[in-house]
């Protein structure tokens, strides 16, 4: 593996990366400016944020029409946890959806709410199930 900077982004350039290896200690101001050569981690995220708010958006315009039967999915929006609690203290909010593999969700900070064209809800409807980044894949995969 190597560092090296490229257009004033951080590349990795590597086979595989071993947690002891990603040592950066150089002028990189935000890690979010990393890149693999492709994509910056800022960049992965706001993809992975707009991904996310078109097929969270398609399953409630699915539900709200009744197009499709097998969509039937319990897909919100909140600034609060299901316990009540404002998520992370305020200025962000969780998107959910119930789906027949299990609870999916995610977080996004406030200035994000208006991409999510779903049911806006009170709290969360449904208590975390300490669903891990892998459960979530697995469940999305097995849809």
């Amino acid at each position: 593996m190597k560092i090296f900077k490229k257009q004033e982004k951080y590349v990795i350039e590597y086979d595989s990366i071993k947690k002891d290896q990603l040592n950066i200690n150089n002028d990189i101001q935000d890690i979010g400016d990393l890149s693999d050569g492709y994509h910056t981690f800022n960049e992965l995220y706001e993809f992975r944020k707009i991904y996310n708010a078109a097929l969270f958006n398609e399953w409630a315009r699915l539900w709200r029409i009744g197009e499709d039967d097998e969509v039937n999915f319990d897909v919100h929006k909140s600034w609060k946890h299901h316990d009540g609690e404002l998520c992370f203290g305020g200025g962000w909010f969780i998107v959910s959806a119930m789906l027949p593999t299990g609870l999916i969700s995610n977080h996004y900070k406030a200035e994000d709410w208006d991409l999510f064209k779903i049911p806006e809800v009170e709290k969360a409807l449904h208590e975390f199930d300490g669903h891990t980044s892998e459960d979530v894949l697995n469940r999305l995969k097995k849809l």
